[in-house]
């Protein structure tokens, strides 16, 4: 059936596959993307990171194309074809001129839908990712960041790494990657989003040529993370900063509190005159980055600080960091901040959406998410909506909640204690 009643169209085909798309008057270009309703959270613990390895796989060919004929294919139209991997779904996309998204289409239907996953793809591939890991392993930000989320999220899905670690890496097989796709990769976990110069039917009957597939398909099963956070970890290394991540536990992706936690994070965090930028790097000079961030999910969230320090103003800092908190517990946001905060909001938004790229993201990642593409004069509403008794609830909820800390660096635990 097809929904015509808004900017964005959305018509579900016999198979169960969702196809919805976005025109934008004047357009010379268009994104195209398919999402994939299953990530990292949904992988057993044994194949942690395969969701992660199929993505890789994927733009290694099909029995009709090989990678370079992919590659060369969208080359020759000045276009760009990438992928990603989340915790909660896997994305596919394109981006090329109007006139060649017949192309763009062709090419993600057949590696979504006839990908060869050859045995000596696997065994290459491997290798990239290894490199990967390895590489991830030499970004100590990045590790403070994955220490933290295994803290908040001990002993689930979500505290592990998107892609995996080297243990199960190596020890996943060819049939192993060929089973996940099987089982997942079906039409009703899958949405095709495409925004820019386009016509919604032309689109609808592109897509049913080339995405040939029965119904078929469930989300997957996915439980809830325990109340339990490890309060601290460090891990020593011998670099020239301390890599601080600093978390609590957040809401959820349909929380009615999301917006106030927004709010919140931008003025703790999030922007160049939030509090911490502010106050640790502006003011005293003790960061070249601090942030805040916060991540939602289907049944659990994060509100993450990061500072990179030197080590001797590692207890500053996290003092600092302290202080603003108390601050927010105390007092909760000024009414500047207040209005600061959602102008920045629902500016950037508003910004985001002159680019098709991002208009793809935002549909392909609502429908595989939760179901729904929420009109963009509505998710401003409730950025507008928020006030100080929303700020104040969510402070409440959030910030004197558990609270972990995770470190990298020249540091011990002994010397980091007192701030767990």
């Amino acid at each position: 059936m097809s929904r015509r009643s808004t900017p964005v169209e959305i018509t579900t085909l016999a198979s169960g596959l969702r196809v919805a798309t976005e025109r934008m008057p004047g357009a010379r270009s268009v994104a195209a993307g398919v999402w994939v309703g299953v990530g990292a959270r949904d992988e057993p613990d044994e194949l942690a990171g395969v969701s992660h390895f199929l993505e890789h796989l994927l733009f290694k060919g099909t029995e009709d194309r090989s990678a370079r004929r992919i590659a060369e294919s969208i080359d020759r139209v000045g276009g760009d074809m990438n992928a990603f991997t989340t915790k909660e779904y896997t994305a596919y996309y394109t981006r090329l001129p109007a006139t060649a998204l017949s192309l763009g289409l062709e090419i993600l239907g057949d590696v979504l839908t006839a990908p060869a996953l050859r045995e000596v793809d696997v065994e290459s591939e491997r290798q990239v990712i290894l490199e990967e890991l390895l590489m991830d392993e030499d970004s100590p930000e990045d590790k403070a960041h994955t220490l933290l989320y295994e803290s908040l999220f001990p002993r689930h899905p979500l505290g592990r790494e998107t892609a995996g670690v080297k243990e199960t890496v190596v020890a996943v097989t060819p049939d192993d990657v060929r089973a996940f796709f099987a089982r997942w990769y079906q039409p009703a976990t899958m949405v095709v989003a495409v925004t820019g110069g386009l016509d919604h039917d032309t689109v609808v009957a592109v897509v049913e040529r080339c995405f040939p597939c029965a119904a078929g398909g469930a989300p997957p099963e996915r439980h809830p993370p325990s109340a339990k956070v490890v309060p601290l970890v460090v891990r020593r290394r011998r670099t020239e900063q301390a890599h601080l991540a600093f978390g609590f536990r957040g809401v959820r992706r349909d929380d009615p509190d999301r917006e106030a936690l927004d709010v919140l994070n931008h003025c703790l965090g999030g922007g160049m005159s939030s509090r911490l930028f502010d106050e640790i790097r502006e003011q005293r000079g003790l960061a070249y980055a601090v942030y805040s961030a916060p991540s939602a999910y289907a049944d659990a969230g994060a509100l993450a600080v990061y500072a990179g320090t030197t080590p001797a103003h590692v207890d500053p800092v996290l003092d600092l960091i302290e202080v603003e908190l108390k601050k927010l517990v105390a007092a909760g946001l000024t009414d500047d901040e207040l209005a600061v905060a959602k102008g920045y909001l629902t500016g950037s938004y508003v910004l985001s959406l002159e680019d098709p790229s991002s208009r793809m993201a935002r549909l392909g990642g609502l429908l595989a998410t939760t179901g729904e593409v929420r009109p963009v004069a509505e998710q401003l509403a409730r950025w507008e909506a928020v006030d100080q008794d929303a700020v104040r609830a969510v402070i409440d909820r959030v910030l004197s909640g558990p609270r972990a800390l995770a470190a990298v660096g020249p540091l011990t635990k002994a010397s980091l204690r007192r701030a767990s």
